[in-house]
């Protein structure tokens, strides 16, 4: 027997299918994709989402105080694209979501010409290797693609721990994971059986058989829910009684969601969880988002562009900040007020308050006065109106 040449196939682990992830992992193939999850999906997309959507800017230190820095080359970078292919929105959700997702953290790649910034390239977790220092510092060393990177071109966001919140939570997520299947499968052909039927005498194996396919083929599956049974031979319907858990069912469910909530530390009103909400905390609860879930986020990322966008000297008189006030905007009215209050003490002037409404400048707005106390100026082309009062006797 003649045995030809053995094909090869190549192929990348980098998106294994369950069976190879539970053969190179040890981990149940069932937790392989927690994101289908929507509380999980939902979390990951508030925290990028939303820190993609708030404006970066670069400013100078100016005094004690800090000035936009629009001329510089990567405020001009980072206003329009990072590279050919993708915006600065993508390049900062990518980011974060991989943070959130991937033990090792998100990375891009700063590309320079001599000191000048030319694209930041965002790369996917396969094709980069992390190793740290084994003397207690924590030095990281970069590779993409087997190539070795300085870290001073490098922009890591990672959490705080040495796995990502995902993997941390991931028996919170099984569990929700778990009660989803099971309501799919009591919704899909009733599951779980509602009762038993019970006769007064026997009907053997042929009668049993037969009452089964006549019971299924009336009320089994959601089709056919709500129709009359008919029961014969003195047959009678038993319904089940249902046990705690199976009672607190919903409830058990609810829970998962804020424990999937905890994880990514996040309030769960801002998942869907409205249980709790009231007109009186959701605006509390808007601000502790900002405070305590987002904040964190936007200063890892905020010092990761810093070191990697600005040279060593450039470091201690730029910086790159993200813009809070889109989170933090009022209703117009209470916005306005607020405004005039600021400029009436004399803490901003015109045009910096028109700028807060993205509004352009005018000519006089740079100075500091209080509008209510001001005197009317007369207009520059006014004419005078006082003579000196004339003598009417001056010609005799």
């Amino acid at each position: 027997m003649r045995i030809g040449p053995l094909k090869i196939e190549w192929k990348s682990l980098s998106s294994p299918t369950e069976v190879e992830y539970e053969i190179f992992t040890g981990t149940p193939a069932g937790g392989l994709d927690p994101l289908t999850l929507p509380a999980v999906q939902s979390a990951i997309r508030l925290l990028s989402e939303a820190t993609a959507s708030l404006d970066l800017k670069v400013e100078r230190k100016v005094g004690a105080g800090w000035s936009d820095a629009p001329d510089h080359p990567v405020a001009a970078l980072l206003a329009d694209q990072p590279n050919d292919w993708s915006s600065t929105f993508d390049l900062i959700r990518d980011l974060v979501a991989t943070a959130l997702t991937v033990d090792k953290g998100g990375l891009a790649f700063v590309n320079r010409v001599g000191n000048d910034v030319r694209e930041i390239v965002r790369y996917e977790p396969a094709h980069y290797t992390i190793d740290w220092s084994q003397d207690g510092r924590q030095e990281p060393t970069y590779r993409i693609n087997n190539t070795l990177i300085p870290a001073d071109s490098i922009i890591h966001v990672r959490g705080p721990f040495s796995k990502c919140p995902l993997n941390l939570a991931c028996d919170a997520i099984n569990a929700a994971k778990h009660m989803e299947r099971h309501a799919g499968n009591l919704f899909k052909n009733a599951a779980r059986p509602g009762g038993a039927l019970e006769t007064p005498k026997s009907i053997g194996d042929e009668g049993v058989k037969k009452m089964i396919a006549g019971w299924k083929a009336a009320m089994a599956g959601s089709e056919n829910a709500g129709n009359t049974p008919v029961l014969w031979d003195g047959t009678k319907f038993v319904p089940f009684t249902l046990n705690s858990t199976d009672s607190q069912f919903l409830e058990n469910r609810k829970f998962q969601i804020e424990e999937i909530a905890r994880a990514f530390n996040i309030p769960a009103q801002m998942i869907g969880m409205l249980d709790r909400a009231t007109w009186s905390n959701i605006e509390h609860k808007g601000r502790e988002f900002l405070s305590y879930s987002l904040e964190p986020w936007l200063r890892i990322l905020e010092a990761a562009l810093r070191r990697a966008l600005f040279t060593t000297d450039e470091r201690a008189e730029y910086r790159v900040r993200f813009d809070r006030d889109d989170l933090t905007r009022a209703d117009l009215t209470a916005r306005a007020t607020a405004i005039n209050s600021l400029i009436a003490s004399r803490v901003l002037n015109p045009n910096e308050a028109r700028g807060w409404i993205d509004l352009a400048p005018y000519e006089g707005g740079n100075e500091f006065a209080n509008p209510n106390t001001m005197t009317e100026r007369p207009a520059p082309d006014a004419e005078e109106t006082d003579e000196p009062e004339g003598d009417d006797n001056a010609d005799e």
